[in-house]
């Protein structure tokens, strides 16, 4: 099937790789044009790089280069006049909005002295940032259209990101994606006599920037980081792998993308405030978390 989003227009917040250019390129295929935005430049507490323009370039190029159309512009989701910018320049150029991706989040682990600001970023980011990018949409979403939130299974299952070594920015993190559940239920309630719809997605470790890190490294092998070693990707390939049911390390940005693009199809036009699992089993292994 293709198409299933000709003549639509989608939001997609942290589009300038990872899950954000995955969703933007995969609903492209299927014929929407796309407002792609991201923060392009560093959060200081973030220990991974963050997007560059060069990043949210290419992301342009992909979409251009499948016949869709485009507006791309750097906009950070912790502003919400800078969003509410961005939406309007894209609607003023591709004439409407249909489908809202709110993706755009960080992880800032702690790899020093814990610092309480790292909570703060994360949550701005990571919860703030989600009811910023819903807020600037809304009043333009017609009847019909689809919200859709990233969220985490680190939202849904205990003993994870709420890790000591995480420090206040893991905590951050996991406390942001559980109220994004009640959020998006929430939202799901009061939105649905104009049948738009809201869902969240909660996928288990994903294979972009955030996972590949050494502060996530270093949670999966606390016994390396105790000797006084650096751990690899080969030293937490295994551990990675145990976390799902399914033998994988972790799922492409492209299986997440699947979803979303059901999701922001007419092919779901009754499923309202769901939270949807891509988790390889993760949930069905650890219902109380890897350490429960």
């Amino acid at each position: 099937m293709s198409g299933r989003l000709e003549g639509k227009v989608a939001f997609i917040t942290g589009a300038g790789r990872g899950q954000g250019r995955a969703h933007a390129i995969a609903m492209a295929k299927e014929g929407a044009d796309i407002i792609a935005i991201d923060i392009c430049r560093q959060i200081e507490s973030n220990p991974y790089p963050l997007s560059t323009p060069d990043d949210l370039a290419e992301t342009e190029r992909s979409i251009k280069e499948l016949g869709r159309c485009v507006v791309a512009k750097i906009a950070d989701v912790r502003e919400r006049a800078e969003l509410r910018d961005a939406v309007e320049a894209g609607i003023a150029n591709l004439g409407r909005l249909d489908i809202v991706v709110a993706n755009a989040g960080i992880l800032p682990m702690a790899m020093g002295t814990p610092d309480p600001m790292d909570f703060v970023d994360a949550t701005d980011v990571d919860l703030l940032g989600v009811m910023n990018t819903v807020a600037v949409s809304v009043p333009h979403l017609p009847n019909g259209s689809s919200i859709i939130i990233t969220g985490s299974t680190a939202g849904m299952m205990p003993n994870t990101t709420d890790n000591p070594m995480l420090g206040p920015g893991g905590s951050g993190y996991g406390w942001s994606k559980r109220i994004l559940i009640e959020y998006s239920e929430q939202m799901s309630n009061h939105l649905a006599p104009r049948f738009i719809r809201v869902n969240t997605i909660h996928p288990t470790n994903v294979n972009t920037h955030l996972l590949h890190q050494d502060g996530f490294y270093s949670v999966f092998r606390p016994d390396l980081v105790a000797d006084g070693q650096k751990p690899t990707l080969e030293d937490v390939r295994p551990a990675l792998t145990y976390f799902q049911a399914m033998p994988i390390p972790w799922i492409e940005p492209e299986d997440v993308a699947n979803l979303a693009v059901f999701l922001a199809s007419d092919e779901s036009r009754y499923i309202t405030g769901q939270q949807i699992r891509i988790d390889a089993g993760s949930l069905l292994k650890f219902p109380n978390g890897p350490t429960g």
